[in-house]
């Protein structure tokens, strides 16, 4: 999959504005890489695989919540080393982030929230057809 043009500015500011940040990354939900920052091709696409499994997950566990329409809005968890952020950023993407552990997480969440609300509708995927899957 290429890289969407005209992403790499946005995703380089938010790693710009925030100290410490390793990797951005934009993916589809089903996984796909659409565009990233701060790491090779081959990275991107693991944590983009490895991002669609986490919001399936969470998705899962939020079904377990009373008045739930049971869709990720962002998930964060702590890791020796570094933190790691992933974010729904419109229909069917996700902003997601690695940092490393003296990241400013309130700075992050803001960061993100505010790329999200800036250009959620440039993220967003079209869902997949039969025919785009052969």
């Amino acid at each position: 999959m290429q890289q969407q043009a005209g992403m790499d500015w946005m995703l380089k500011d938010l790693a710009d504005s925030v100290p410490q940040t390793r990797q951005v990354l934009v993916l589809s939900s089903d996984g796909l890489r659409i565009a990233f920052h701060g790491s090779g091709v081959d990275a991107a696409d693991r944590l983009a695989a490895a991002c669609a499994g986490l919001q399936s997950l969470a998705g899962a566990v939020a079904q377990e919540l009373p008045r739930t329409d049971g869709r990720m809005r962002m998930v964060v968890i702590e890791m020796s080393g570094g933190f790691f952020y992933l974010m729904a950023a419109g229909a069917r993407a996700y902003l997601a982030v690695l940092a490393d552990e003296g990241v400013d997480a309130g700075l992050m969440g803001q960061r993100m929230r505010d790329l999200v609300a800036r250009i959620g509708e440039h993220l967003s995927t079209p869902a997949r057809t039969a025919e785009q899957a052969t």
